[in-house]
C-alpha cells in the first residue's frame, strides 16, 4: 500500500493479519468503551472469503495507530469508497453514530448522503446509526 506523510510522520497502510489482534482490540476498546467489537466478531469476519472482505491497518512506525475494514455485500453495495469504484460497484454505504456529529459532517463534506436510522444498533449502549450513502455511478 502507498504511504502518506502527514508533515511529521509517515502512515503506511497494510493488510491487516491475525497477528494485529492484540493492537487493534487495545484501540477497539480505547475507542469504543461501550459498543467494542468483541475477537469473536473480528474472527467472524475474517471467516468470510478475501474476495468479500478486506480489513486494513495503519501504522506509523511500529505503532498501529488506525484500522479499517470493507465487506462487500453483492450485488451493487460495498463499504469503502475507492475499492467499491475500482470493482465496479455503483454505491457504498456506512454506519456512523448519531451521536458523532463530527465523523458525520467528514461524510457530508465526502458526497455521502443520510439515507435512515437504525434504532439501536450500537450494543450495549443503544445508540442509533446514522445509514449514508455515497452513490458512485
Amino acid at each position: 500500500m502507498s504511504a502518506r506523510t502527514d508533515g511529521q510522520s509517515t502512515v503506511r497502510l497494510r493488510e491487516m493479519k491475525r497477528a494485529d489482534m492484540a493492537a487493534i482490540m487495545a484501540l477497539e476498546e480505547e475507542l469504543f468503551p461501550e459498543d467494542a467489537w468483541t475477537p469473536e466478531m473480528f474472527a467472524a469476519e475474517f471467516a468470510q472469503p478475501p474476495s468479500r472482505r478486506l480489513y486494513l491497518v495503519a501504522e506509523a512506525g511500529n505503532a498501529l495507530i488506525g484500522y479499517a475494514g470493507m465487506m462487500f455485500t453483492g450485488g451493487s453495495q460495498a463499504d469503502l469508497v475507492d475499492e467499491a469504484d475500482k470493482r465496479g460497484y455503483r454505491e457504498v454505504m456506512l454506519e456512523v453514530r448519531k451521536d458523532n456529529p463530527r465523523a458525520r459532517r467528514l461524510y457530508l463534506r465526502h458526497g455521502f448522503g443520510e439515507i435512515g436510522i437504525r434504532r439501536g444498533y450500537y450494543q450495549p449502549s443503544g445508540v442509533d446509526a446514522v445509514v449514508m450513502r455515497k452513490v458512485l455511478r
